[in-house]
């Protein structure tokens, strides 16, 4: 399982950013990310910190739920998959000059 591996987990890990700059991700992606955040730095958590060791198996458990849910997302920015969008770059502007078209529009 590909998954399971240390370097898959820290290129993961290290795709976030990327991941979290881009414009073209869905939000609720976004939101996952800084939810796990929050709730990593949050003092209150479900295993109390007494337990020691033990409680950073919610954090751990919690972190790797995200990673699974945003494998697809996260192996485009760290395997080099994901393409560049330029079509901002290039709206309302006439690339080809000297050309006429016409748009029928169908009932």
């Amino acid at each position: 399982m590909n998954f399971i591996s240390f370097r898959v987990i820290l290129s993961r890990i290290k795709a976030i950013k990327a991941m979290m700059t881009d414009k073209t991700v869905p939000k609720r992606k976004k939101l996952l990310v800084i939810a796990g955040l929050v709730y990593l730095f949050m003092p209150l958590d479900i295993a109390p910190v007494v337990l020691g060791p033990v409680a950073l198996v919610d954090d751990l458990v919690l972190w790797t739920w995200i990673l699974w849910n945003l494998k697809d997302t996260l192996d485009a920015y760290w395997v080099g998959e994901k393409v560049n969008d330029f079509s901002k770059d290039f709206s309302g502007k006439n690339l080809v000059e000297g050309v006429e078209f016409k748009v029928d529009e169908e009932e």
